[in-house]
């Protein structure tokens, strides 16, 4: 397969003067202003080290810059880190010290004490500035593209369960590229097609979902550099397709003005990250006259399920396997279970990823001998292939389409004076989907908890709230019954 630089560059080599980025308020990018940029910025990565194999961890803001330095990895052949920018440095020192970058793209410079040596630290901020950008203007030369193979790792995305001790998934550019022309083709992308881009590009869903396809049909994408109702609604009658998560749809039919004259030009909408319930599902249908595409994907695998654009698109369903793609779903002995049964859904296909960073053992747990993958989801599948998932088998929690880990919270409370013991459950809210709530034994004040977990983790892990008890829920075995937390906290925010 043709490397991932070749297929994004290719796509739009010869029509390099199309608009690209069209950040609200500021002056849009061509395709070819962020290749040349991209080509600038390769070569000071390549003076820090970077190359082929090595890891560039960036946490940055969301700009036109940032997808440049993205560009200039894969031009590299470098593999490529991204990092919410919300994490903190005590947070980011993990990551620094398992990936063993020799660069590190931060927004400032408050990450220099937890850098070793031998990585290099630039910067990047807000405004698209930073000894990264100014190092060209020192006369850094561009660096060539490096020859890659379909095999070559170019991406690292860190994913996790509840051990709450976070996992590099190594993503080959087979992976990005079979999945991007997979997307782009069964999505119906045609020429004139502009992206409503409200989404972080940390992570699958706006770095490589959203921009690989626009990239394929060099297509213009209107940048937020974040979603809100009041920008969507504005932008929406200049676009045509729009990638979200369920907190953005829940928000936009909160505006009692929200209809189908602000999404009249749209041809598609489409949602993932965290499951849409049926009920935003068909009031947006009902609100627009558009049906949203619900798909399914994870880190390891990138997208694996989708609705049709042309047939039924099925509220509660994330559709059929991509082209390409085998899905089933088996039981505790992996054999596949009939059609409507519930089991663990596995996929195998040219999406997979190749591993987990440094841990051998793990990623050969997580494969059967048949190289199906074990995506621990549960669900089922109709007769047809359509799959409707059932909900997760660990305990993971995704509020407003980020993955949130109970057990890095719980060693957070656990920690504070007081705390005897505490379990972290995720709970429906209207909003984000789930909220985290912190259920806590022993003397501790809620002032303490709240300040620790303010101090020690980004905004969007924070228990929304939090709940004294004498004891937790446990089995015979003595392991706490999260799922009875969840039942007892389930109105607490509806």
């Amino acid at each position: 397969m043709t490397s991932l630089h070749e297929t994004l560059r290719s796509a739009w080599e010869s029509d390099s003067d199309r608009m690209f980025l069209r950040p609200p308020g500021a002056e849009p990018w061509t395709y070819g202003a962020l290749d040349l940029l991209a080509a600038d910025l390769a070569g000071v990565l390549s003076r820090h080290g970077a190359g082929p194999g090595q890891r560039v961890i960036v946490q940055v803001d969301k700009t036109p810059e940032a997808v440049a330095v993205y560009l200039a990895c894969v031009r590299l052949g470098a593999v490529y880190v991204p990092l919410n920018p919300a994490y903190t440095v005590a947070e980011v020192e993990y990551f620094v010290s398992d990936a063993d970058p020799v660069v590190l793209v931060a927004r400032d410079d408050s990450v220099q004490s937890i850098l070793p040596s031998a990585t290099a630290l630039l910067t990047l901020d807000a405004a698209g500035r930073g000894t990264l950008i100014d190092a060209i203007a020192l006369g850094s030369r561009p660096a060539a593209p490096t020859p890659g193979d379909g095999s070559d790792v170019v991406a690292m995305l860190y994913t996790s369960g509840t051990t709450g001790r976070s996992k590099g998934a190594m993503l080959t550019s087979d992976n990005l590229v079979s999945n991007a022309v997979s997307l782009h083709r069964i999505w119906g992308w045609v020429d004139g097609d502009v992206l409503l881009h409200g989404l972080p590009i940390f992570h699958t869903h706006g770095l490589f979902v959203a921009l690989h396809c626009a990239m394929l049909g060099t297509s213009e994408v209107i940048f937020l550099d974040r979603f809100t109702v009041e920008s969507a609604r504005q932008l929406l009658p200049r676009a045509t397709v729009m990638m979200g998560v369920p907190t953005y749809y829940h928000r936009l039919l909160a505006d009692g003005g929200f209809g189908a004259e602000d999404a009249r030009g749209m041809r598609l909408f489409t949602s993932g990250s965290a499951p849409l319930s049926e009920a935003a599902h068909r009031a947006f249908e009902a609100r627009t006259g558009h049906a949203i595409l619900e798909r399914y994907g994870m880190t390891e695998a990138g997208m694996i399920t989708s609705n049709p654009y042309a047939g039924p698109r099925i509220a509660g369903t994330v559709g059929y396997a991509l082209p390409d793609v085998d899905v089933r779903v088996v039981d505790d002995a992996g054999a596949a279970v009939r059609a409507g049964t519930s089991g663990t859904v596995e996929v195998r296909g040219p999406n997979v990823f190749s591993g987990y960073w440094g841990l051998a053992a793990k990623t050969k747990a997580e494969f059967r001998a048949d190289g199906f993958f074990r995506t621990g989801d549960i669900g089922t599948l109709s007769d047809d292939g359509r799959l409707t998932l059932a909900g997760r088998s660990s305990d993971v929690i995704i509020s407003g389409g980020l993955n949130v880990y109970p057990k890095e919270i719980e060693l957070v409370l656990d920690a504070v004076g007081g705390v005897a013991e505490s379990a972290v459950v995720g709970v429906p809210h209207p909003d984000f989907g789930e909220a985290v709530v912190a259920v806590v034994v022993g003397g501790s004040d809620e002032s303490a908890l709240r300040a620790a977990c303010d101090r020690q983790l980004a905004a969007f892990k924070r228990p929304k709230a939090y709940c004294m008890v004498d004891e937790l829920p446990r089995n015979a075995m003595g392991k706490v019954q999260k799922n009875e937390l969840r039942d007892s906290y389930a109105d607490l925010f509806t």
